[in-house]
């Protein structure tokens, strides 16, 4: 990035200011006219300007020319992210009545997760996707009614080529034919119910599959998602009767598993679970655990250090779980103990939130900037 180039972003309204003043100029003065900005601010120049202008702030520069609302619609339409269903649904008709701005379109998240959508707007959507063909990103989550039907049909058509989709339509058919149509897609989130209607991905599919993510508690999904595809990291949640079937699954991923988060519903305590874990994933570089239906004491998460014992290459730890009364100098025996057990562990998140890390052969708590910065170099090793 060039100096002019921070000069203009440190006071973005300061130099719209300085454009008006060119523009109120008089001709005599051999000052710029408003067609001769474009020479000045090149458009690439004005595009990043606009890329740090809030939402609210970017709207009313589109009317003030064509020249602004060009560029900046380029910005406006680059991410489109709507929480609000009004607004999601003004949005999905411009779209897909408009015919540029569908080509800058690169993030769509919609969220219907609270409204019932009618077959009319989903005919609407589906007119959407079919007309971003440079969508990389999508993001669309439905209500728990609309999930029970097929909804995987508005990607018939479409062309976009995802790097990353997250959805909680139902696993089906549908949703698996689509997928095969994605080989770019790096990270797939899952979280839509635990009923699978028939979802069977083709050998394939998803060539370049490295995340996944899922909320849901099925072992089926996991499978078929991970068998054969060189995924790395993965989300995914525990309950009981499911454990060892769904650990499994973890197994037939083409390459080591780096990365595991796991949300445990399990009643059984985690010095249980963590020995499964290590049995099948003791290349584990980073796991972070939570705990949702089981208390533990000081005693017990001490206990765990055996068990942290069979990870070979284990950097990074998260435990979190209701009911830990343990006070500052607790989770400080307790990181030593397990660092103890686990030498090759970096850095550590015990209940209470605090960050532990290593420096200077001694444990320390997350406290001062200077250690924000130690942790940050860390996790980027």
């Amino acid at each position: 990035m060039s100096c002019a180039q921070l000069m203009i972003v440190s006071n973005t309204h300061e130099c719209f200011q300085v454009l008006d003043l060119d523009l109120q100029t008089s001709k005599s003065m051999n000052r710029p006219t408003f067609r001769s900005i474009s020479p000045i601010l090149p458009v690439e120049t004005l595009e990043f300007i606009f890329s740090h202008l809030e939402r609210h702030e970017l709207i009313p520069v589109l009317g003030s020319s064509s020249l602004f609302h060009n560029t900046a619609s380029r910005v406006l339409y680059r991410a489109v992210t709507e929480t609000s269903s009004v607004r999601a649904v003004q949005l999905i008709k411009t779209l897909a009545s408009n015919n540029t701005y569908p080509k800058y379109v690169r993030f769509i998240d919609l969220d219907f997760a609270n409204n019932i959508i009618t077959a009319n707007l989903l005919h609407l959507l589906r007119r959407v996707l079919q007309r971003v063909n440079l969508l990389t990103t999508l993001i669309l989550d439905f209500s728990v009614t609309d999930n029970t039907a097929d909804v995987a049909w508005i990607f018939e058509g479409c062309s976009f080529s995802l790097t990353s989709f997250t959805s909680s339509m139902r696993c089906d058919r549908s949703l698996a034919r689509f997928l095969a149509t994605q080989p770019r897609i790096t990270e797939l989130s899952l979280r839509g119910f635990d009923m699978v209607y028939d979802f069977e991905l083709e050998p394939m599919a998803l060539p370049k599959l490295e995340h996944f993510r899922t909320v849901m508690s099925c072992p089926d999904i996991i499978r078929e998602v991970l068998k054969g595809r060189p995924v790395q990291s993965v989300s995914m949640s525990l309950h009981s009767g499911d454990v060892n079937t769904s650990l499994d699954s973890l197994l037939l991923s083409a390459t080591a598993i780096k990365r595991l988060t796991v949300m445990s519903f399990e009643s059984e305590p985690p010095i249980t679970l963590l020995p499964l874990i290590a049995d099948r994933l003791p290349q584990l570089e980073a796991f972070h655990l939570v705990v949702l239906m089981t208390n533990y004491t000081q005693e017990i998460l001490l206990e765990l250090s055996a068990s942290l014992a069979q990870f070979k290459a284990l950097k990074y730890l998260t435990f979190m779980a209701p009911s830990v009364p343990t006070s500052f100098n607790d989770e400080r025996s307790i990181a030593e103990a397990w660092s103890k057990a686990c030498p090759t562990l970096q850095t550590i998140i015990l209940p209470k939130g605090l960050v532990w890390f290593q420096r200077d052969e001694n444990w320390a708590c997350l406290r001062d900037s200077e250690d924000w910065v130690r942790v940050s170099e860390l996790l980027e090793e």
